[in-house]
Formats: C-alpha cells, sequence, structure tokens
C-alpha cells in the first residue's frame, strides 16, 4: 500500500539556516554516510552562502527542507558534482534530513520537488552517488525511478561507491 508523501517546502538557504543546519545534522546517525561528524558552523555558513549564489546563477541548488510547520528539517536539491572522481561534469541531487524525521517519506517527497525544479531549470538527466549500505537513500533513488548506471571506487573509504541515474 502507499501511503500518501507529507507536505514540504523548499527554500533557497537563508544565513540563518546554516545554524539550523549545523544543529540538526551534528548527530552521528545522520551523518554516518557523511564523514561522521558534523561540520563546524563555518563551514555551514560558507555552504549556505554558495547555495544561494547556485541558486541565483543556475536556478537549483541545496534548498532547505521545510516540514508543513515551517520547522528546517534539512536539505535537498542538486548540484554539480565537485570533480576528481566519480560522475565527473554530471549533476548530483542529493538530500539530507535530521533524524527525527527519517521514515516518513520527506526526503522522498522533497526529493520528487526537486527534479520537478531541475527539469523547469533544462537539467536533462541527474545522479545520486549512494554508499551502497546507505539503505534508506539507496531507498529513495528507487521511488524516484533511478537505475543503478555506475560503481566507483569511494577515494577516502576504499569502497565501492553506487552512481544512480535519471534522465529527466
Amino acid at each position: 500500500m502507499n501511503r500518501a508523501l507529507p507536505d514540504v517546502l523548499l527554500r533557497v538557504p537563508s544565513d540563518e539556516d546554516a545554524f539550523a543546519w549545523h544543529r540538526i545534522f551534528n548527530d552521528p546517525e545522520v551523518m554516518k554516510f557523511h564523514g561522521g561528524r558534523a561540520a563546524e558552523l563555518s563551514v555551514y555558513e560558507e555552504l549556505t552562502a554558495r547555495q544561494r549564489r547556485d541558486d541565483a546563477e543556475r536556478g537549483f541548488c541545496l534548498w532547505t527542507m521545510l516540514d508543513d510547520s515551517g520547522e528546517v528539517i534539512g536539505f535537498t536539491g542538486a548540484q554539480p558534482w565537485p570533480g576528481g572522481w566519480g560522475p565527473e561534469g554530471e549533476i548530483e541531487i542529493g538530500w539530507r534530513l535530521g533524524r527525527a524525521h527519517w521514515g516518513r517519506g520527506y526526503a522522498t517527497a522533497a526529493a520528487h520537488a526537486t527534479l520537478e525544479r531541475l527539469r523547469a531549470a533544462g537539467v536533462p538527466r541527474v545522479v545520486a552517488m549512494v554508499l551502497p549500505a546507505n539503505e534508506r537513500s539507496v531507498a529513495v533513488t528507487r521511488r524516484l525511478g533511478m537505475e543503478l548506471a555506475e560503481v566507483f571506487t569511494h577515494p577516502t573509504l576504499g569502497g565501492p561507491a553506487h552512481c544512480y541515474r535519471l534522465d529527466l
């Protein structure tokens, strides 16, 4: 049985969102597949500023994700793959959600909204790089209709990193 996805709002990150991201990502379980711990606040301040520039220049970024009460619960969006390894030159879709909001469909709902915005921006296809042990994110890629396309060796972890693709 399919359940209805929750309402989710995406907005361009504000200065204040850096504090919210830092707070909700300061959880080892949330960061398990992202280095194990939250970055320093200054990293999130720079990241939110860069997302505002990216949205203005490209029409997409990592947007702040809010639930229907207006609470910041994470981020979702897309950005060019940083390069050096993996799917160089491609646009990666991603999401990160505070643990209190896991298992409710927020990541899937937000990722669907992201795909709509990327189509409107003229992005022809996206990738999602996911560690195979990250079962929650693998499940989101499947719900989006993404297919495993390549496997790369993660340069710092040494293990496999799965590249899922979706033509828009």
